[in-house]
């Protein structure tokens, strides 16, 4: 440091266009370079050190969190294995043996093979949520089974009976006779925010108890993979592979907060999406199929599509909110009770409404008969409310689900502002779409590849009941619906083989 200074002084002191004062600065602005210089070095050095990985979870009296060997000890006793063993028929080695074309080939007689029924031993994960034996697990663990063994983490085997099983929400409960179990204690799953640890426990593959780490990547996913779609999904990064169905998904205080059912993986193996049953939803399931066998769901009778940013536009919403409407079912609690078809339900029972699956979950946890509040917005005008008494939703009358959007497909050449071409719906015409007689509209002929119809999705086939509300059963009745919603993305109410939703389609030139 001296020599570097002196070095600089001795410059400064030859020049000779500069005064004392001046070289003082200039001598102060340099020292403070190497300064920076020296002190900057060891962060740009450590860019290429190896990351020191975090704690685990924030800390405990001050003292970081290193460690979730405590947890995992007091709440891993309370997670069991599943074994679920059904008989299969095997396929017969010659299907045609009492064929006789094909008998006479073997004088009359076909040979045989014994076909007896083959074991099969499927493999899952529970968790035990009472002392004296009541497991929960997912349906499709058991599904079909003959017989189900549970094994504990001490070893001990017992069987189990099935106390009742729920396929929509793909939820089981089990019992054992035993005594003094450990019992994992539900938690909030209401409280449980994306970022929170989350750790996975179950057998996984069969290998034994394991138990993985990641965090909460979302909630309220929704895969439409199990039989009803009651889905309401907390997403982890947790690694969840076969076997693992049926454990516990748990916060770092030691809580259930999930149950363990899904993966998406193109490989069937863990690649960080998967999705464990809210506990909220499991408590609520599981004490019914406790109390009665069964789980009984509330049910509105309508059809429900997601309000989108060119929906709101054209109903002239103020902000992208709530579901609309696209279908009551006559007869219905919700045609009851005054709901109509194009409503727009911002709020149930005052909490606001995201999206049509969160609406329905919220509905199919409340029991037939419950009085709820529905807040909508119709025709454009101010919010108003709605009291609904809960019908009862069955395996053969429940809430129809709209399609999110058309499916794509091929199209053929036309013209047109909408890029489509139409005809006047006749009875021969309902008839061959399978089309309820007093299905009132215009059917479209094709649609034009390049135009703005077949960006929205809009077939061939498709009836078109109304545009932007109105009406419509003639192509003067198209352009008068089109010229009033001005140059509003037009919207069009299609039912394509029975079923109804809205489609968006911004107007060509």
């Amino acid at each position: 440091m001296t020599d570097f200074v002196s070095k600089i002084s001795r410059k400064l002191n030859a020049a000779t266009l500069f005064n004392g004062g001046l070289a003082l600065i200039v001598l102060c602005l340099l020292t403070a370079v190497w300064f920076e210089h020296r002190s900057a070095a060891p962060v740009l050095n450590s860019s290429i050190m190896p990351a020191v990985h975090a704690a685990p979870s924030g800390t405990a009296n001050g003292v970081p969190v290193t460690s979730y060997a405590d947890v995992i000890a007091r709440v891993a006793p309370a997670v069991v294995t599943i074994r679920a063993e059904s008989r299969v028929r095997p396929a017969q080695q010659f299907p045609f043996a009492d064929d006789p074309f094909f008998q006479q080939f073997f004088g009359g007689r076909l040979p045989r093979a014994e076909e007896r029924p083959q074991r099969q031993i499927g493999l899952g994960s529970g968790v035990i949520v009472s002392a004296d034996g009541y497991i929960l697990t997912n349906h499709h663990v058991i599904d079909g089974a003959e017989k189900i063994k549970v094994d504990l983490a001490d070893h001990r085997t017992f069987d189990a009976k099935v106390v009742g099983t729920d396929a929509p929400s793909d939820l089981a409960v089990l019992k054992i006779e035993a005594h003094n179990l450990p019992v994992l204690p539900l938690g909030d799953s209401d409280q449980v925010r994306v970022g929170d640890v989350a750790l996975a426990i179950g057998n996984p593959l069969g290998v034994g108890q394991t138990v993985t780490s990641g965090i909460i990547s979302a909630k309220g996913r929704s895969t439409g993979l199990t039989d009803g779609s009651f889905e309401d999904f907390l997403q982890t990064d947790a690694p969840i592979n076969q076997g693992n169905s049926g454990g516990a998904l748990i916060n770092t205080r030691g809580e259930l907060i999930g149950i363990n059912s899904q993966i998406l993986s193109p490989s069937g193996g863990n690649i960080g999406i998967g999705f464990a049953i809210p506990s909220n939803m499991a408590r609520n399931v599981m004490d019914q199929l406790i109390a009665s066998g069964k789980v009984r769901r509330g049910r509105l009778g309508i059809g429900l599509q997601d309000v989108t940013s060119d929906m709101a536009q054209s109903l002239g919403l103020k902000q992208v909110q709530g579901v609309i409407v696209t279908e009551v079912e006559p007869g219905s609690p919700a045609a009851q009770a005054g709901l109509r078809q194009g409503d727009i339900i911002t709020r149930f029972n005052n909490q606001p409404v995201s999206d049509r699956n969160s609406l329905r979950n919220s509905v199919a946890t409340l029991l037939p008969g419950t009085n709820v509040e529905l807040t909508i917005i119709r025709d454009g005008g101010r919010e108003q409310n709605l009291s609904v008494k809960l019908g009862e939703l069955s395996a053969s009358a429940g809430d129809k689900n709209a399609d999110q959007g058309p499916a794509s497909g091929r199209w053929e050449r036309s013209s047109g502002r909408l890029g489509l071409q139409v005809e006047p719906l006749t009875a021969e015409t309902r008839a061959a779409l399978d089309l309820p007689a007093d299905t009132q509209g215009v059917v479209v002929r094709s649609v034009d590849p390049d135009g703005p119809a077949a960006d929205s999705g809009i077939q061939p086939g498709d009836v078109i009941m109304e545009i932007n509300r109105q009406p419509v059963r003639s192509v003067a009745a198209i352009r008068t619906a089109l010229e009033k919603g001005g140059q509003r993305p037009a919207l069009l109410l299609v039912n394509r083989r029975g079923n109804t939703f809205y489609v968006t389609v911004r107007q060509g030139s």
